[in-house]
């Protein structure tokens, strides 16, 4: 179990590392933008529309978002309200790990994934593209990581649940989260 959680954690590291590149290239996409608008007085770059890189920053803004999260979850980087948890002691703080994780997030992401399916499907179907007429054609793509949220945060999910159980049961005093930011 231990490995698997290790796998799951080094898969959403890597991810979480590869879509912060992510945020510089929206800086650039944008900065782009502006100086081709304001500077040179036109909506083409490098032959391209325009719009193709203000959609592109959409796309850029939710894929950071949408497969950025589990990262946030390695890392306890996600919002939490910490009514019992800050005055806890370990044994409390992995209670509330291993049950937060398997009564709360995984049912919320099983949810999601469940609702987005068709939505997401029918998308496919039909390769749905922008609703701008010069707009990218992706946005089915975009529609897909809704999909990759739900299983990168449940199997994070799974991760947090099996660490704390382990520590729990005194196999390990290994940290249920990432502090340093080591894969």
């Amino acid at each position: 179990m231990g490995r698997i959680s290790h796998a799951v954690d080094t898969l959403n590291e890597i991810t979480g590392r590869i879509v912060a590149w992510g945020i510089l290239l929206m800086v650039l996409m944008q900065f782009a933008v502006v100086i081709a608008r304001y500077v040179f007085s036109t909506s083409n770059l490098f032959g391209m529309p325009s719009i193709w890189f203000q959609e592109g920053i959409v796309y850029m803004h939710g894929l950071t978002i949408m497969l950025g999260a589990a990262y946030a979850f390695l890392h306890d980087g996600h919002v939490r309200v910490d009514i019992f948890r800050t005055e806890a002691g370990q044994a409390q703080r992995d209670w509330t790990d291993l049950l937060g994780s398997v009564l709360l997030v995984l049912p919320l992401c099983w949810v999601i994934a469940w609702s987005a399916w068709p939505n997401v499907q029918m998308s496919w179907m039909t390769l749905e593209g922008s609703i701008e007429p010069d707009g990218l054609p992706f946005r089915y793509l975009l529609k897909t990581t809704i999909l990759g949220f739900a299983l990168l945060v449940a199997l994070q999910a799974v991760s947090v649940a099996v660490k704390a159980a382990l520590r729990l049961s005194g196999r390990s005093d290994a940290p249920v989260f990432r502090e340093d930011g080591s894969a």
